[in-house]
């Protein structure tokens, strides 16, 4: 996939979620809001020339954003996507839950979209 259809998965996945919990399916709209989540990590990571093919890269991925961006509140919205993901199997979280979760997912997207716009800079060496 390319970094645009990452990126629109990753909007179609959050819009899914919505409905999905409007329609009381939870377990589907938590993965969704999970879905939606990893498409836009996997969207920076491409954009970055990251890898980004299983769970693992998505930890890191949200670690090396955190230490790029200065932003804490990235592991916290990843959290609460992983409690997401957690939630399609469990099926313990409420709605309202559910839907604070969700908010806090498309709080990372907003915050994830405008890395896409940017290269990663490339490392610096000792001697420059």
């Amino acid at each position: 996939m390319t970094t645009q259809q990452y990126q629109q998965a990753s909007e179609h996945f959050l819009a899914q979620a919505r409905r999905e919990l409007a329609d009381g399916d939870l377990p589907q709209a938590s993965e969704k809001g999970w879905g939606a989540t990893v498409r836009i990590l996997e969207a920076v990571a491409e954009r970055r020339g990251w890898e980004h093919s299983r769970h693992r890269h998505h930890l890191v991925t949200v670690s090396r954003l955190r230490s790029e961006t200065g932003d804490g509140d990235i592991r916290r919205l990843f959290r609460a996507a992983s409690d997401l993901h957690e939630n399609f199997y469990e099926n313990t979280m409420q709605a309202f839950e559910i839907a604070g979760s969700l908010d806090d997912v498309e709080t990372l997207l907003d915050r994830l979209r405008p890395l896409l716009a940017q290269t990663q800079s490339r490392p610096r060496r000792r001697n420059e």
